[in-house]
């Protein structure tokens, strides 16, 4: 199987409420391919898609309960330190809820977290060991 990833389904409590999170707070815009029923937006090489998580937990064929920590984050790289710093400005005067104010880490890093509306945790980082080209992938070296 070749490394890739190509869709990241996000099972969601209100399609519309998730929706508008990444089309208002983000400023990230739908492709074509969505409808009433699920959302997709077009990221540098992959697409996210919403979907409610009753039928997405129906199409797995498993139980759509569960709470507290899911065990993954999503992760928006920088090219900067002050790049995050920018961003976090920006999502808290828009309201958005700020798990982890950005910080120095021990990786020898600097991020913070936020969250969606369905409280999926996502890193805001500036990594100073992965460069990203200029449609925002990641490299091996900066």
């Amino acid at each position: 199987m070749q490394p890739r990833v190509t869709i990241i389904g996000l099972g969601v409590n209100n399609l519309q409420v998730s929706t508008a999170f990444y089309k208002e707070i983000f400023g990230w815009k739908l492709t074509k391919a969505s409808n009433e029923s699920i959302s997709f937006f077009q990221l540098n090489g992959i697409l996210l898609s919403l979907y409610p998580k009753d039928k997405l937990a129906e199409d797995a064929q498993i139980d759509p309960t569960g709470s507290g920590f899911k065990a993954f984050s999503l992760a928006h790289n920088t090219r900067t330190k002050e790049e995050v710093d920018e961003i976090f400005t920006d999502l808290e005067s828009k309201g958005v809820k700020i798990v982890k104010q950005p910080e120095e880490v021990f990786w020898g890093g600097y991020s913070g977290y936020i969250a969606d509306p369905d409280e999926n945790l996502w890193e805001i980082a500036f990594n100073p060991f992965l460069g990203l080209d200029e449609v925002g992938n990641t490299i091996e070296e900066a």
